[in-house]
């Protein structure tokens, strides 16, 4: 009897099927939670010079709020008195200011503005010697200045009622005297310190400060103002040159005024709402304002806290506040910025690092591809740090020492601190769009408690805005697949002509559970 001959795409479908089932009957493990929270890095307070580590931690315990609050608060007050009066050297032409913006988002009840007012108090008291110490010189100016325009006026009216003979004369030593009486500046009341204010308002300060001014705010209340509170439309330019150091231009008084390197410190403590809030700011992620901030996201203690903790030295608390005063004075009246020189081997730590973050930022496999805006930017931001940093540890002569390797491998460590945290806040913002994809099918798959589903049925009820196209879905189908909420089946060949069937997949019992 002769064999029958086999049909090979029947055979297929056979074995196909078999593969089915047994697909079908391996158990589930649980799923991983798309929505896990990362492991956050703790703040390496290590990184300070005993005098600024100890009050940092001691704030802490005083106030019972994470360390990380004080200690990133202690860099844009360092970032305060360094903005615009030091600069760091890197190599060839490149070169980094020390300011800083910071950003701390924490719940509400965590005691934001008790650490704010304990970690900028140094400040204000700065500013108040400076504004006393030039007290006379202004008013000494604004009486000169007033004395030079009555002298340039009265010479005016002589003028104008000179006879013809000796009327030339006397309007060219009139317009000397108004040119010389218009040439006297009275010099602005020293500042340091701005708080919520409109952008129009804080370019204003800049030009009067020299270009130097800090943005302290324990409330955030500035992101509403850059997106367009007043305005109705965001203004963020002020913002942008002002972190970057580029030239800016400011209509000030009826004149134009140009700030050639704008030095702008934020130090700001925030709820998380805001930071995606300020995710939505129209251009804040093209434009680069998000990509300005060192990014902190710490665990509240609420719920945790000593009733009666310990309190902060007072030996601890005035050496803070002496630090801090003299090294804002000391460098208050650079005009241009002293130059912070990287030891060799300083050099040799952040070229290591660059070359450690380099393949972070491939578009294929690098974790930090879909947040480079920011990541791009953390080689000079670990300059700036180092610079700080510098400076925390030689409050009068950091000017004079190269940066060390130790300072760097320091900065180093904050700058891995802060990339930590910047990946949760930009998953706050939305900044990976796989993952935000990938919880819209999560929800669809749980809504209609599919068993299994084809591809094809699960892109004709998604919205064709959020999945234009197939090759869309891909990539979250594979995310899924990855933290175990499908499981992909074997596609079946059939041999013949036609579009190939839609693949399929197996859901999680779990999405088909109440509780899932």
């Amino acid at each position: 009897m002769s064999a029958q001959p086999v049909d090979s795409a029947e055979l297929w479908a056979g074995f196909e099927a078999l593969d089915a089932q047994q697909a079908a009957a391996m158990p589930w493990d649980d799923p991983i939670p798309l929505t896990a929270r990362r492991d956050l890095p703790a703040f390496p307070t290590e990184v300070f010079p005993a005098w600024l580590g100890d009050f940092v931690r001691a704030v802490a315990e005083e106030t019972q709020t994470p360390v990380d609050m004080a200690a990133s608060l202690a860099l844009a007050v360092l970032s305060t008195a360094a903005g615009g009066r030091t600069v760091v050297h890197v190599r060839g032409r490149w070169r980094e200011p020390t300011n800083t913006f910071v950003v701390v988002a924490l719940p509400p009840g965590n005691r934001k503005s008790a650490v704010f007012s304990l970690m900028t108090n140094p400040l204000y008291k700065a500013e108040t010697m400076l504004a006393a110490a030039s007290a006379s010189t202004i008013i000494e100016t604004e009486i000169t200045a007033k004395l030079a325009k009555e002298v340039a006026e009265s010479a005016a009216t002589r003028a104008a009622r000179a006879d013809a003979d000796k009327r030339d004369q006397l309007v060219a030593e009139a317009i000397s005297l108004a040119q010389s009486a218009e040439s006297i500046t009275v010099p602005a009341k020293p500042r340091l310190l701005a708080d919520d204010a409109t952008p129009e308002v804080i370019a204003s300060l800049l030009a009067e400060q020299g270009g130097r001014l800090s943005v302290m705010s324990a409330e955030g209340g500035i992101f509403d103002i850059i997106a367009g509170r007043y305005s109705g439309t965001p203004n963020m330019e002020v913002f942008l040159r002002g972190q970057a150091g580029d030239r800016l231009r400011v209509d000030r008084r009826g004149r134009e005024e140009f700030i050639e390197a704008p030095a702008l410190t934020m130090g700001l403590t925030v709820q998380p709402s805001v930071l995606e809030d300020i995710g939505r700011i129209k251009g804040a992620g093209d434009r680069g304002l998000l990509g300005r901030f060192l990014y902190s996201l710490p665990t509240s203690l609420v719920g945790h806290r000593k009733i009666l903790p310990d309190t902060i030295p007072d030996e601890v608390a005035d050496t803070y506040e002496e630090r801090v005063t003299a090294l804002t004075m000391a460098l208050a009246d650079w005009t241009d910025p002293a130059v912070l020189q990287l030891s060799p081997e300083a050099n040799d730590v952040l070229v290591a690092y660059e070359q450690r973050q380099e393949p972070r930022l491939r578009k294929r496999g690098g974790d930090l591809a879909h947040v480079g805006n920011w990541a791009a930017k953390l080689g000079g931001a670990t300059c700036r740090l180092a610079g700080l940093l510098h400076l925390a540890t030689h409050t009068e002569n950091g000017h004079t020492q190269p940066i060390t390797a130790s300072t760097m491998r320091d900065a180093v460590k904050l700058a891995d601190y802060f990339t930590g945290h910047a990946l949760a806040v930009f998953d706050l913002m939305g900044a990976d769009h796989t993952a935000n994809r990938a919880r819209t099918v999560y929800d669809l798959l749980r809504a209609n408690q599919w068993t299994e589903v084809s591809k094809r049925e699960v892109m004709t009820k998604l919205s064709r805005s959020e999945f234009p196209t197939v090759a869309d879905l891909d990539p979250v189908l594979n995310l899924l697949e990855d933290h175990g909420y499908i499981r992909a089946q074997p596609v079946h060949r059939s041999g013949g002509r036609g579009r190939p069937p839609s693949p399929r997949y197996l859901v999680h019992p779990q999405l088909s559970e109440p509780t899932a």
